[in-house]
């Protein structure tokens, strides 16, 4: 019962990352632009994401353009696109996996030596997604901060992280703790099992030594 309510756990965690890592890769709030020095421009916010960028004035109209071209993007949304696409859908295949292999969902002609690998599978997918989140977002991090404080770089053009970066950290971190608690539970299956396993042939064995001691002692009366 403690095990079904922990995987249960395990799976809404997992989902929720697989629900942000969706939304990350689909907003456009990567990188927001910064109100510094003479660049105090109230009435209107310019936000630059994946696929799109938008502009949102005061009176909230907001405009938003796709990229006419992926070369005219940075070098680090470029790789930010193609991982995330990744990492989403890793995301969802580690969540199929995690309701198959679920002690709790039957499925026909399955062990549970089976549905341990299943498991596995599951939490190892899970970990891989939230790394490869990881990757663009702290990459695209590290490039706002660095741009902010360089001195090289036009106060016009310089931007502050945006509400994507934070629930990209979010969701990846869900991923990974989903990922560690499902790679758990392979690892208690496979203790189970081991003892499963020992406890016959103990039995059997200790049944063996009471008949040799029976047969040794009919031996001794005749």
């Amino acid at each position: 019962m403690v095990i079904s309510a922990l995987q249960i756990v395990g799976l809404l965690i997992g989902g929720v990352g697989m629900i942000g890592t969706f939304a990350v890769t689909a907003m456009p709030q990567w990188r927001v632009s910064a109100f510094i020095e003479n660049n105090i421009i109230v009435f209107e916010t310019i936000w630059e994401g994946l696929w799109m960028h938008c502009i949102r004035q005061a009176n909230i109209r907001m405009q938003c353009k796709v990229y006419d071209s992926v070369l005219a993007l940075p070098l680090d949304l470029q790789a930010s696109r193609g991982l995330m696409c990744v990492g989403s859908a890793l995301s969802f295949l580690a969540f199929v996996f995690a309701i198959i292999g679920m002690k709790c969902t039957l499925c026909a002609q399955s062990s549970c030596q089976d549905k341990g690998y299943v498991i596995l599978t599951a939490g190892l997918f899970f970990i891989l997604s939230g790394v490869v989140e990881l990757i663009p977002v702290c990459w695209v991090a590290n490039t706002i901060i660095s741009d902010f404080y360089s001195p090289l770089v036009n106060a016009a053009q310089k931007r502050e992280l945006g509400e994507a970066l934070y629930l990209g950290w979010v969701a990846a971190l869900c991923l990974i703790a989903a990922g560690a608690i499902f790679c758990s539970f392979f690892r208690c299956c496979e203790k189970t099992r081991s003892y499963g396993y020992s406890a016959p042939t103990h039995s059997s064995t200790h049944s063996q030594h009471k008949k040799t001691e029976s047969s040794y002692s009919k031996s001794q009366y005749v």
